[in-house]
């Protein structure tokens, strides 16, 4: 069952917990089944790879890897401080709100 999330491709985010706390980055892909996001710069693993047709070089290649979305904490585009979120539903549908400084998001 897909839960839904509290934050959106494209999103600024703060990581709570793990090996990268306290950084943020921008939200690359949500992934609801899971309740996981990938965020770009942050929970990075390296892969290594066989020689291929397209890619002729092989090697150690380093991408994002995906991490539970309740590690993250939603930056807000006009107080810039990581807070919840609330959600309202208006006019145009549902809009989340930030709880810190009352102004909404989308």
């Amino acid at each position: 069952m897909a839960v839904k999330a509290h934050v959106k491709k494209g999103d600024r985010v703060y990581v709570l917990s793990g090996e990268d706390k306290g950084k943020s980055g921008k939200i690359l892909r949500v992934l609801p089944r899971g309740n996981r996001v990938i965020v770009d710069g942050i929970n990075i693993v390296k892969k290594h790879t066989r020689p291929t047709r397209t890619n002729t070089q092989g090697g150690i290649v380093e991408s994002p890897a995906p991490m539970d979305a309740s590690k993250v904490m939603l930056i807000c585009p006009s107080c810039e401080k990581p807070s919840r979120v609330r959600r309202e539903r208006g006019a145009s549908g549902v809009v989340r709100i930030c709880k810190r400084c009352e102004k909404p998001i989308d």
